[in-house]
């Protein structure tokens, strides 16, 4: 066993030092001591050494949920393990699955228990997920807050605690609104509320960035642009699946209203009357299927017209490498997954954190009423303040201190994968882990 993993195993906390104090600090807690402090205890490592960040994943959307975000979410989560950062994530319970559950490379999931309001969207109060999130947050010593899209009501409440914490926040928006109807209006004036004082915004495309500087009211600079992405090696072609006589147009999505079902359901009919060689292959779940039947009913389309139901990702490949063409018809999608899937099964398509400071309370209640609005702003100022007195009843009944520490089972060389540990500390560690999950 190498000097460096005596060394870091010898600072973690065993199942005898459960009840750790919390350092006043806890943004400082994993950034590498440099030798100009003086400290020699810790030789293995440099001081050039990058800085690592805990993360806390924070959306509505995530698995068993299927679709675009809680791939990304999840893909995302991967590397910036493989960096060597320390990921969580926090999602609402999806039926019996709550708790804390162990993905790969031990990804740690929290499932609170939450309750769903409409199409795996908490309903929010803005304070009623405080106690859980901020005990996440002390726990794993969160250092950044990254939020995933527009529609998670949690993801909106975990933007606005993480600040009122003092803590480093990010979104990534995955979707397009408009400007004219009731619900793109509130959306968009809870978003413009939310981002305002939020360090960063990514966005997946160039247009997503457009639309959201626009609907937020916010600097260009404060918005990037990562495309999303797929591993190709899991995506590959095979031109053989392909009906040799047939003209096959492949949509996978989930069947609901902000997908374009009713869209695809007016054209299906239109597009099968003039192409006589022309079928559709259709994969994915959802309330809009029986527009589908009907339209496959109404004009005798059963046997151009297959509905596959629900699929899980592992199928999506073999679906997508049977089609000619991919065909998306999301009314809100910035840059869809599956378009990415699809291209890269041969189909034709059609369709940072910045280094600002977390503002004080002060400065913060002038940013929301100077950016959203004399009447919006002075509301959510309130709830501002409503939330730090909030903390402070919440630091005051349960002290920082007093929450235990997570144990640290994240990434491809931590503790929960390694297997050149010797026998004493693995113990320990194991037993640790146990009680952990236990006492959670």
């Amino acid at each position: 066993m190498s000097k460096e993993k005596v060394v870091n195993m010898g600072h973690r906390k065993t199942a005898g030092s459960r009840a750790h104090p919390r350092p006043s600090d806890s943004r400082s807690t994993r950034t590498p001591p440099s030798k100009a402090d003086g400290d020699s205890s810790f030789p293995c490592l440099e001081p050039s050494k990058p800085l690592k960040h805990c993360i806390c994943m924070v959306s509505d959307f995530f698995y068993p949920n299927m679709g675009g975000v809680e791939s990304h979410i999840y893909q995302l989560s991967q590397c910036l393990l493989e960096k060597g950062h320390k990921v969580v994530i926090a999602t609402h319970a999806y039926g019996d699955r709550r708790g804390i559950r162990y993905l790969t490379n031990g990804l740690k999931v929290y499932y609170l228990p939450l309750q769903v309001m409409y199409n795996q969207s908490t309903a929010t109060t803005v304070f009623h997920s405080m106690p859980l999130l901020r005990c996440v947050f002390v726990r794993e010593r969160v250092t950044v807050v990254h939020a995933h899209s527009s529609f998670s009501a949690l993801a909106h409440d975990a933007l606005f605690h993480a600040k009122t914490m003092g803590l480093n926040t990010v979104f990534t928006d995955h979707s397009l609104f408009g400007f004219a109807d009731l619900s793109s209006v509130l959306t968009n004036k809870l978003l413009t509320v939310t981002l305002c004082d939020t360090s960063h915004v990514v966005c997946v495309s160039y247009t997503s960035k457009e639309n959201t500087v626009l609907r937020a009211a916010l600097p260009p600079e404060r918005v990037s642009v990562i495309p999303n992405a797929v591993d190709a090696d899991q995506f590959t072609p095979d031109p053989s699946r392909r009906h040799p006589n047939k003209i096959t147009v492949v949509v996978v999505s989930r069947l609901v209203y902000r997908k374009g079902i009713d869209l695809l359901g007016g054209i299906i009919p239109v597009l099968c009357a003039k192409h006589p060689d022309l079928c559709f292959l259709i994969g994915g779940e959802g309330p809009k299927r029986i527009v589908l039947e009907e339209v496959r009913e109404k004009y005798q389309l059963h046997d151009r017209v297959r509905l596959l139901g629900a699929l899980d990702h592992k199928d999506v490949r073999d679906v997508l490498v049977q089609g000619h063409i991919f065909l998306n018809t999301s009314l809100t999608e910035a840059f869809c997954m599956a378009i990415v899937e699809g291209a890269s099964c041969g189909l034709q398509v059609y369709e940072r954190v910045a280094g600002q400071e977390v503002l004080a309370l002060d400065r913060r209640m002038l940013r929301l009423r100077s950016h959203c609005g004399a009447v919006a702003g002075s509301v959510f100022a309130l709830f501002a303040v409503l939330d730090f007195l909030f903390l402070l009843l919440l630091r005051w009944f349960l002290p920082d201190d007093v929450i235990d520490v997570a144990v640290d089972a994240s990434g491809p060389g931590s503790r929960w994968s390694q297997s050149a540990v010797s026998e004493p500390h693995h113990s320990h560690w194991r037993q640790d882990v146990c009680k952990e999950a236990e006492h959670s």
